[in-house]
C-alpha cells in the first residue's frame, strides 16, 4: 500500500467518524406519540383545504371534534380517512383498540414534553429577550422564561444527526411570511420546540421542528409546518400544510 493510499483511507475514516458524532442534547423520545403528525386532546379543526401527510390522533375528545375534515369511517371502525389527509384519523370514540392506543400516545406526549422542558444546562438563556428574528442557532438547548417572537426569519444550522431543544416558558409566535430555515443538513425531526403557552404560526410562514405544546397550536392561512404538532389542547389549521 502506497503512503498516499494509506493517508486517503485514514482521512476517509476520520470524515466518517466526525459525521457520525451528533452535536447537541440527547434526542427527546416521543414514544408512540411519534406515530402521529398531529396529536391533540380537545380538538383538531381545519378550514379546507389543508394538506396533511401523516396520522392524526384525538383523545380524550371524540371524533366530532375533528372539524372540517368530512371524515369517512373505516369498515373496522378503528380509524377514518379524509381527502385532506394522507394517513388515518383516530379518535377516542372509535372501535377498540384505538381508544387505549390513543391514551398511551397521549401519555407519551406528556412524558416527552416534561423531558424536553426539564433539560438542564442550556446553551443560552433569554437570547435577545425573546425577539429572535435574524438569529442563527447551532446545536444545543435554548431557554426563555418569556414569550418568544420570530418577526424575521431565523436559521437553524447543523448536520443531519445534530439536535436542538428550544424551551419556551411563554408563547411562541412566528410572523406571517417568515421562515425557520434549516441549513447544513439539519432535519426537522431533530428539532424540538417545547412551549408552555400558545403557539401561532402566521399566514404563509414556514416552520421546522416538532412542537410539544402545553396548550393550543394555530396555523394561520397558508402556513406550513415540517415536523409534528403534539398539543395538549387543540390544533387549528387554516388551509395549512403539515408534513415531516
Amino acid at each position: 500500500m502506497s503512503p498516499n493510499t494509506f493517508l486517503n483511507i485514514v482521512a476517509l475514516g476520520l470524515m466518517t467518524l466526525t459525521s457520525s458524532l451528533a452535536l447537541g442534547p440527547p434526542a427527546v423520545a416521543l414514544g408512540t406519540a411519534g406515530n402521529f403528525i398531529i396529536l391533540a386532546k380537545s380538538g383538531v379543526s381545519t378550514v379546507p383545504p389543508s394538506s396533511i401527510v401523516g396520522n392524526l390522533g384525538l383523545s380524550p375528545a371524540s371524533s366530532p371534534f375533528f372539524t372540517g375534515f368530512s371524515l369517512i369511517r373505516s369498515l373496522t371502525g378503528t380509524s377514518a380517512s379524509s381527502t385532506q389527509v394522507v394517513g388515518t384519523l383516530e379518535a377516542a370514540d372509535f372501535t377498540s383498540p384505538t381508544p387505549s392506543t390513543l391514551t398511551t400516545s397521549e401519555g407519551a406526549m406528556i412524558t416527552a414534553f416534561n423531558d424536553a422542558a426539564g433539560r438542564l444546562n442550556p446553551t443560552a438563556i433569554g437570547l435577545s429577550a425573546g425577539t429572535i428574528g435574524g438569529l442563527t442557532f447551532t446545536p444545543g438547548i435554548y431557554k426563555w422564561t418569556s414569550n418568544v417572537n420570530i418577526p424575521t426569519s431565523i436559521t437553524i444550522s447543523g448536520g443531519i444527526t445534530d439536535t436542538w431543544i428550544f424551551q419556551v416558558a411563554g408563547t411562541l409566535t412566528v410572523a406571517s411570511g417568515k421562515t425557520v430555515t434549516l441549513i447544513g443538513g439539519a432535519l426537522a425531526e431533530n428539532i424540538v420546540w417545547v412551549v408552555s403557552g400558545n403557539v401561532v404560526i402566521g399566514s404563509t410562514a414556514v416552520f421546522n421542528g416538532i412542537i410539544l405544546g402545553a396548550t393550543s397550536v394555530a396555523l394561520n392561512t397558508g402556513a406550513t409546518v415540517h415536523g409534528r404538532i403534539l398539543a395538549q389542547t387543540a390544533v387549528t389549521l387554516q388551509k395549512a400544510i403539515v408534513s415531516l
